[in-house]
């Protein structure tokens, strides 16, 4: 799960492609001979642009826990999802937009719709950004499973989990804020810009819980909750802390064996923040997917393969409307919430999102997961279109 080695030209072969377009295989496309050292996000941009899309209405079985099945014969209209789809395939020169790497769609438990364009592969984990820190949640949720936390400890100090070099010089009020109110972006950590590059330039002061110390000790003073909501990658980053503080054995081992491996996924990749932990805030790698796995896993109430992977209660918490963040969003511990009205109908709407484009798309009401991912500049316009343009395709199924 550490990060790699700087990015260095790949070799020619590693990109030889199944040429998976083509309807005498019907295979979806993957780098071949690919190896954990190969993946990363510089050379991620290394992968040529399919000639062609792939589609599938009908995505193979992959030996991965995700159940198949065929769009339109097991639900959903295939006439609507595919017209979607060839939009997204279609060439753009807007870097904003329309850079889709793939689009994956699961009704009812099972994996319907798969699709790949531009850099997207089966088998090479896309780089996340902020939706990483969707995943810390999870990790989080799993500890909570095993006993190591429990709902109670959610309103404790964030301070009582850890072990802090030097308590003395925080902030005051530093000592008030709870892991609840971190994880809704609520901590009320404000730190100059100036004094985080200072930071930065200064690493070996970060390692370990020298992290945290920082955010604490640099920051302005701490007002009483209820704080202003702000996004920012300190809140995130004590949650991984915490995680490491209760658990036995690294953060990174856990979320290896713990989290992912009882889902099946298996190929991934998570680079080290400079504390030496995973990163919280942006980083981790996954295949799209196992990112259909994570939804399904909120659509389930935390249930996977019949088990209680997360705690029921806990998810219901991590992904209920806590604060409000904007006139048509609101945000839960690192999930987002959205309502979309179609047809004078409302659908409660579950986000994973992460700058660039990769999203999980939650519907609960119908039992519906959607996962895209692409290499946009910014959210581009997918975070807005893919609920109107599929709701649609489904809400009659």
């Amino acid at each position: 799960m550490k990060a790699f080695a700087p990015a260095l030209p790949l070799p020619a072969c590693l990109f030889l492609l199944l040429n998976a377009a083509r309807a005498d295989n019907g295979l979806a496309p993957e780098v071949t001979d690919l190896n954990a050292q190969d993946v990363s996000f510089e050379r991620e941009k290394d992968l040529p642009y399919l000639d062609e899309p792939f589609l599938s209405l009908s995505p193979r079985q992959r030996k991965d826990q995700l159940p198949v099945g065929t769009l339109g014969v097991d639900g959903g209209m295939e006439k609507l999802v595919l017209k979607y789809a060839r939009e997204l395939a279609k060439p753009s020169e807007n870097p904003k937009s329309g850079k889709t790497d793939s689009l994956l769609i699961a009704y009812k438990g099972k994996l319907l719709f798969e699709s790949y364009f531009r850099r997207g592969r089966a088998n090479y984990p896309h780089y996340q950004m902020s939706i990483t820190k969707s995943y810390t949640t999870m990790a989080l949720g799993r500890a909570m499973q095993l006993g190591h936390l429990s709902m109670e400890d959610l309103n404790k100090p964030v301070l009582s989990f850890l072990k802090i070099p030097d308590a003395s010089k925080l902030a005051k009020g530093a000592d008030k804020i709870t892991l609840h109110e971190a994880m809704h972006m609520s901590s009320g950590i404000r730190l100059p810009h100036k004094k985080i590059q200072q930071l930065i330039d200064q690493p070996e002061g970060l390692l370990g819980q020298g992290q945290v110390q920082a955010y604490l000790q640099f920051s302005a003073p701490i007002s009483p909750y209820p704080r202003d909501y702000k996004y920012q990658a300190s809140d995130p980053s004590i949650t991984m802390q915490i995680l490491q503080a209760v658990i036995p054995g690294t953060a990174e081992d856990f979320i290896r064996d713990e989290l992912l491996k009882p889902m099946g996924i298996l190929s991934y990749h998570w680079q080290e923040d400079l504390s030496g932990l995973p990163k919280s805030a942006a980083g981790s790698s996954l295949l799209s997917r196992d990112m259909v796995k994570m939804g399904l896993l909120v659509l389930n109430g935390g249930k996977w393969k019949g088990k209680q992977h997360l705690p029921r209660a806990f998810v219901k918490k991590a992904t209920s409307p806590i604060v409000q963040t904007s006139p048509s969003n609101h945000y839960g511990y690192f999930w987002w919430r959205q309502t979309w009205e179609i047809a004078q109908k409302k659908y409660p709407c579950i986000q994973g999102r992460g700058a660039g484009g990769q999203f999980i798309f939650i519907l609960p009401t119908l039992d519906l997961v959607i996962v895209a991912t692409a290499h946009n500049k910014g959210m581009g316009k997918m975070l807005w279109e893919i609920p109107g343009y599929l709701i649609p395709a489904f809400h009659e199924a």
